[in-house]
């Protein structure tokens, strides 16, 4: 199996073999003598850095799509707009963030620069930005404003910067990776901390016809050096995108990979190309990390998965589409499908032309909250009388609400049941897990059971991976005694936190 040395040698130099503990590695070299086992145990015992355990902590994110684009009413602007177009009467930062925060997001992305080349900062590389707009008489910075609010409200703050200039006069010479090293610099050292650096994988032809060989590794190891605690998403070695923009993950969701999966070209090859937001093909059924696939690998590594979608059919704000946004009773669906598959939501939320969160999504924005505050709310361990397990280590820490705690087993065992009593018979159809992903993702195959007094145990539910978080909906199930049986699992499995949850 080929893979891009380039890459994996870059991504060695800026993960230096992070460990939570001296036998955990982000990353491991599989050899040709290792043992199918062996190899299963180095699987196992691989974990994410610090700063990816932040970003999967965060669960969900906000996406700004604002730009040019949002005053031409077009999805891809083609580099050639007039700046002075750009004109954000109630330019409202904290608007913006006080209504992510509320709805429970806590980081944002903003598309500092698109496709079109247009600059929401006044950078020193190009006339195409606010600098050139009528907006605060050309003295406006919507990268400043987003990110002194985002700072404000204790909001993480990161950047898409698109590769593809269509504006630019070199983009398609080596002189344009210098003039997008300096635009990147610019963003990393004038706005304070930057958590999270969005690189997507299009790259048409630029104003002279020509396509850029994008110098990657050169700005990694900027980033590494000015931001070292950002996370450097899709094309990039930290998070990689999902496959899909419907919001919708994989039913099994490894977070460790073979190292192929972070090659520049697979990733471009499943990313936008020459459609802006439209992938290739939806790569939800493809399990990515499978024994079978990890068999073969030369090496392993934590690479998560981010889902993205946009709250409007679109990614920029039309008008015509403030009728069509999604409502929250969907998003809540989405969240199941890709918080609850082992992914982080990256949600796009579009401000429209007076630079404003339309008030269709925040009530959407605002009805999800309220749903999801609902359906958790009821703390499953107030209703418990016990848990047992005949090999499991810890069995409180399940229900303790402290992700850094965690039951397990015994040691070699790879297999338990775990039995929950409550206090009174009750009424669920949501599962809550989560493992400790601090000591590695290990968990292949789990089913959830009831027991009925006629008729023994029933199967309520059951999935494969779980990951940071899976949460699993199945049809109502009543009684007062479960049982969670992991039946599968790459050396002892971990649980951080199992509830279950009623939703009407």
């Amino acid at each position: 199996m080929k893979f891009n040395k380039l890459l994996l040698g870059s991504f060695l130099v800026m993960f230096p073999y992070f460990t939570f503990s001296q036998n955990n590695l982000n990353f491991v070299n599989i050899y040709p003598d290792d043992t199918p086992q062996s190899i299963i145990s180095k699987a196992a015992q691989v974990v994410p850095t610090e700063s990816q355990l932040r970003w999967q902590q965060l669960e969900l994110t906000a996406f700004f799509h604002f730009g040019i684009n949002t005053f031409t009413n077009k999805e891809w602007g083609d580099g050639k707009e007039d700046p002075t177009l750009f004109n954000p009467t109630q330019f409202d930062a904290e608007q913006w963030i006080l209504t992510i925060k509320a709805a429970g997001f806590k980081q944002v992305i903003l598309t500092a620069k698109h496709h079109d080349g247009f600059c929401l900062w006044p950078t020193q590389t190009s006339t195409h930005s606010v600098a050139s707009s009528p907006w605060k008489g050309g003295n406006g910075d919507d990268v400043r404003e987003v990110s002194e609010a985002c700072k404000k409200h204790e909001i993480g703050f990161g950047v898409y910067l698109s590769p593809w200039d269509r504006n630019a006069s070199c983009y398609g010479t080596d002189a344009y990776n210098d003039f997008f090293v300096t635009q990147l610099t610019e963003l990393l050292t004038l706005y304070g901390t930057i958590d999270e650096v969005w690189f997507d994988g299009a790259n048409g032809e630029g104003p002279n016809g020509k396509k850029q060989v994008y110098d990657f590794m050169r700005w990694y190891t900027l980033i590494r050096n000015l931001q070292p605690h950002a996370v450097i998403a899709i094309m990039g070695p930290d998070v990689r995108w999902v496959g899909t923009e419907t919001g919708m993950g994989r039913f099994t969701e490894w977070s460790v990979v073979p190292t192929d999966n972070m090659e520049l070209s697979n990733i471009a090859s499943r990313s936008q190309n020459n459609m802006i937001f439209k992938p290739k093909s939806d790569l939800m059924g493809e399990v990515l990390g499978s024994r079978e696939q990890i068999y073969k690998a030369q090496s392993l590594v934590w690479y998560p998965a981010e889902t993205d979608v946009s709250i409007r059919p679109g990614w920029f704000y039309h008008p015509s589409e403030d009728t069509l946004v999604k409502s929250g009773t969907q998003l809540m669906e989405i969240y199941f499908t890709s918080v609850g598959m082992n992914s982080v939501l990256l949600l796009n939320i579009p401000p429209n032309k007076e630079g404003r969160i339309s008030d269709a999504d925040v009530y959407s924005l605002q009805q999800f909250s309220q749903l999801k505050e609902k359906l958790f709310s009821l703390k499953f361990h107030n209703s418990l009388l016990n848990i047992t397990s005949e090999n499991g280590i810890n069995t409180k820490a399940m229900v303790d609400d402290q992700y850094n705690t965690y039951f397990t087993t015994n040691k070699g065992d790879t297999a338990t049941t775990i039995v929950f009593n409550i206090k009174k018979p009750s009424s669920y159809n949501v599962l809550l897990l989560q493992e400790n992903i601090m000591v590695g993702q290990r968990i292949e195959q789990f089913e959830l059971e009831v027991f009925d007094p006629q008729k023994g145990w029933l199967i309520a539910t059951q999935g494969t991976t779980v990951g940071y978080k899976r949460l699993l909906k199945f049809p109502t199930v009543t009684g007062s005694t479960f049982r969670l049986r992991i039946l599968n699992s790459r050396l002892e499995p971990t649980i951080s936190e199992f509830g279950l949850y009623y939703m009407d």
